[in-house]
C-alpha cells in the first residue's frame, strides 16, 4: 500500500474553512468511570448517552471527543465497531459530530476488560485507565494487534462524515503524578511511546481517512521549534490540524495560540475548561471564537469519572466537596451546576447560528 502524506497546510485550512465554529465536549457518559465501561457490551449505555447528547446539543455543542481502547477491539471487534457506530449516530441526530481518541496515556497503565471498578470516593477520575497500558507498550510482539486496531476503526469510519477527526494519542508524555507510572516504567514508556506514536500515525494514513489526524501538545515552551520535546516534534509534524491542551487563563491560552499560529495549520483547544485554576467558559471561548479555535470542554455530566472533583483530590480525598466544581456542566439530573454559566453558553452559540 503506497504510503499517503499528511495534509498540505492549504488542505488543511481548506478543511477548516468548511467546518461551523466548533465548540463541544470531552464525552463520557455519567454510567462509566472509563474507556471500557462506556464501551463494553454490558455496560454501553445508549439511553443515557442519548439523553446526555441531547444537553450538550441544548448548550449549542457540535462536537464530542470521544476516548476508545484497544483492548475492546481485542475482545470483540465486530460487536466494539458496531457500537462506536450506534453512539455516531445518536450524536448526528443531535447534529454532533465526533472526534474520535485512539489511544490515551493518562491514568491507571494496566487496563483490564471486564468489570470495572466502582469510583473511590472523592478522588477525580479513579478508575480511568491507559490504552495502550504500560505491558504492551514493553511488548513488541502485541503491537501488530494494536495496528489492526487502528487499521480496522479507521478502515471502518475513515469516510464517515459524522466522524469530525481522529486524535491518534492523548498526551503520550503524561507524567508519573498523573500516569500512575514509577520512574523506571516512565523511562521504558518514553522510549517506547515515540516509535509507536510514529507508527500510530502512518497505520491511520494507509486508510486515507477523509478526516484530519491529530495529537495534543499540552506540556511546556512551545514558542519555538527547538524547545519542543521529541514527542511533541512527532506530534506537531505528523498532524494535519494542530490540537493542544490549555487549562490556563486566558492570557495564558492566548499566548498559546500564538505560538501555535506559526504552524500555519487550524487549531483546535481539545481539553480546556477547569474554573478555579481560571480556566472557564466565560474567560476562554470569546478568545476562541475570535481566534477561530475550535474548542472542547473537559466533560459535560457530573458521573462515575467524578471530573468534577479537583485534580488533587488522587492526593487528599475528602468525602464532602463544597467549592465550585472543576469540570462537567450538568448534574445526572439535567440541573445544571451554574445557570448563569449554561444561559451565557446558549446565548454565545446562538449568535454564532444566528450569524452563520
Amino acid at each position: 500500500m503506497t504510503m499517503i502524506e499528511r495534509w498540505a497546510p492549504e488542505a488543511a485550512r481548506d478543511w477548516f474553512a468548511k467546518q461551523p465554529w466548533l465548540v463541544g465536549c470531552n464525552f463520557t457518559p455519567s454510567t462509566a468511570i472509563n474507556q471500557l465501561e462506556m464501551w463494553q457490551e454490558a455496560t454501553f449505555d445508549l439511553p443515557t448517552i442519548e439523553r446526555e447528547l441531547a444537553l450538550a446539543a441544548s448548550i449549542g455543542m457540535n462536537a464530542a471527543r470521544v476516548y476508545l481502547h484497544d483492548l475492546l477491539w481485542l475482545e470483540d471487534a465486530p460487536g466494539f465497531l458496531d457500537r462506536v457506530d450506534r453512539f455516531l449516530a445518536a450524536a448526528d441526530r443531535h447534529r454532533i459530530r465526533t472526534m474520535l481518541v485512539l489511544f490515551d496515556s493518562c491514568w491507571h497503565p494496566e487496563p483490564k476488560l471486564g468489570p470495572q471498578p466502582q469510583p473511590r470516593e472523592g478522588v477525580h477520575n479513579s478508575g480511568w485507565v491507559q490504552s495502550p497500558g504500560v505491558p504492551v507498550l514493553l511488548d513488541r510482539s502485541e503491537h501488530a494487534r494494536l495496528e489492526s486496531y487502528v487499521k480496522g476503526v479507521v478502515e471502518r469510519f475513515g469516510q464517515d462524515q459524522r466522524v469530525l477527526a481522529w486524535d491518534i494519542w492523548n498526551e503520550p508524555d503524561n507524567g508519573p503524578e498523573v500516569a500512575l507510572c514509577d520512574a523506571k516504567a516512565l523511562k521504558a514508556k518514553a522510549d517506547m511511546v515515540v516509535p509507536l506514536l510514529v507508527e500510530a500515525f502512518a497505520w491511520a494514513r494507509l486508510m486515507d481517512p477523509s478526516q484530519p489526524l491529530t495529537s495534543g501538545i499540552w506540556l511546556g515552551d512551545w514558542s519555538a521549534p527547538d524547545l519542543l520535546s521529541p514527542i511533541q516534534r512527532v506530534q506537531t509534524g505528523s498532524s494535519d490540524i494542530i490540537s493542544f491542551h490549555n487549562y490556563g487563563v486566558a492570557k495564558d491560552f492566548m499566548r498559546r495560540v500564538k505560538w501555535l499560529k506559526t504552524f500555519g495549520r487550524p487549531l483546535l483547544c481539545t481539553e480546556f475548561m477547569a474554573r478555579p485554576a481560571g480556566s472557564t467558559f466565560r474567560d476562554i471561548l470569546p478568545v476562541a471564537k475570535k481566534h477561530d479555535v475550535g474548542t472542547f470542554c473537559w466533560g459535560l455530566v457530573r458521573g462515575k469519572t467524578q471530573t468534577h472533583l479537583p485534580w488533587d483530590k488522587w492526593k487528599m480525598p475528602k468525602k464532602a466537596n463544597k467549592d465550585a466544581w472543576f469540570h462537567d456542566i450538568f448534574d445526572a439530573d439535567g440541573a445544571p451546576h451554574d445557570p448563569t454559566e449554561v444561559e451565557f453558553l446558549r446565548l454565545l452559540n446562538a449568535i454564532d447560528a444566528a450569524d452563520a
